[in-house]
């Protein structure tokens, strides 16, 4: 059966701004349906890079923390730290980071908590019948939360093709050594030259794995578990992820932790479509937006919505001077051509396979 995808352009007039539009948009969708009443309501969302420009503005995480409160609801926007070294990394440069970038209590009226905590080790780990994945590694303070929303930048990705809602919950719920599952298959490896023998990695290893000679470490493969604990405490960033996975396999993992998240209690998803870059907003730095701005869309099912804004987006015209416009043409599809090593269709199909929604989709326009 077919899943409801609600949508609005982006035009207004003297009356009706973008946010009375999401709002609009959110209340048909029938958000209301959830019971918010007193219950603790994550909103997942990306503060953005140091850089970038394409991530979300705080003025709709604004609109969907007040339309959580309407309800009866305690909103907070959350996010987990980033594997790789960058604005991100921990809770304090996390903070920092989107303090930049506008958010703030003051500017969204909720509070901001990352969900793996200060070093990115505060996570849960969630039973979920995968494939590739038993243990899903979760932020703790999203897996507290008794409700999920999620609030997508719809945009290009350089290793799945693109980033909605599906991304936003999965790859970004993982805790630091949750991210490093879904993206290598190798155990951590040490750059010698940037490690310095402080030990912490010593310290925070159950199974004694790294072992330290002349103040340098190297990992016992033998004994490590591909925990990604090391990896997260490092000081250096001295320690990175093994062997990468492919593509397909990445996708794979990350509908897995999107299951491990979403099972069990309500949610809720919207997507912003505009800016849409070709690029995650993970980098530091933004490239011109491939297509023209759609609109706002908004869905129980992330599988549906995904599929409804990636649809929207192969519809548009490319943008003159962009990286799509310069691109090879040669899949007829906008994010083929930009990326043209990855499968976006493969992660959707992946997604409805194990049950988390439909790529059908009835598309009502709200107006």
């Amino acid at each position: 059966m077919a899943s409801d995808v609600f949508f609005s352009d982006l035009r207004t007039d003297f009356g009706n701004n973008l946010l009375d539009k999401l709002r609009k948009v959110m209340r048909k969708a029938g958000i209301d349906k959830i019971d918010f009443q007193d219950h603790y309501a994550a909103i997942k969302l990306h503060f953005g890079e140091p850089g970038n420009l394409a991530f979300l503005r705080p003025n709709w995480a604004k609109s969907v923390a007040d339309e959580v409160k309407r309800l009866g609801g305690k909103p907070f926007l959350t996010d987990c730290n980033t594997l790789y070294v960058g604005g991100r990394k921990n809770a304090l440069d996390h903070l920092d980071t989107a303090n930049l970038n506008g958010f703030s209590p003051l500017s969204t009226g909720c509070q901001i908590i990352i969900a793996d905590g200060l070093k990115g080790l505060d996570d849960l780990e969630v039973p979920v019948d995968g494939q590739y994945v038993h243990e899903a590694k979760i932020g703790r303070a999203i897996m507290d939360a008794d409700i999920i929303i999620s609030l997508s930048h719809f945009k290009g990705h350089e290793a799945t093709g693109f980033g909605g809602a599906l991304k936003n919950i999965g790859m970004g719920s993982g805790s630091r050594r949750g991210k490093m599952e879904m993206h290598a298959a190798g155990k951590p490896v040490v750059e010698e030259n940037l490690c310095i023998g402080c030990g912490k990695c010593q310290q925070i290893c159950a199974h004694s794995a790294p072992v330290i000679k002349d103040r340098k470490c190297r990992i016992d493969h033998d004994k490590c578990v591909g925990c990604g604990r090391c990896i997260a405490i490092c000081p250096k960033d001295a320690i990175h992820e093994g062997t990468s996975n492919s593509n397909e396999i990445l996708n794979c993992k990350m509908m897995e932790y999107t299951k491990a998240v979403l099972q069990g209690r309500p949610s809720f998803h919207i997507a912003i479509a505009i800016d849409i870059s070709p690029n995650c907003d993970c980098h530091s730095e933004n490239d011109a937006p491939i297509v023209p701005n759609i609109g706002i869309f908004a869905s129980f099912d992330p599988v549906a919505l995904d599929q409804a804004c990636a649809d929207a987006v192969n519809r548009m015209p490319m943008n003159p001077n962009t990286m799509l416009s310069s691109a090879a043409h040669t899949h007829h599809d906008h994010f083929d051509d930009v990326h043209p090593d990855t499968n976006w269709k493969q992660g959707l199909e992946y997604a409805e396979k194990i049950g988390l929604g439909t790529r059908e989709y009835n598309l009502i326009t709200v107006k």
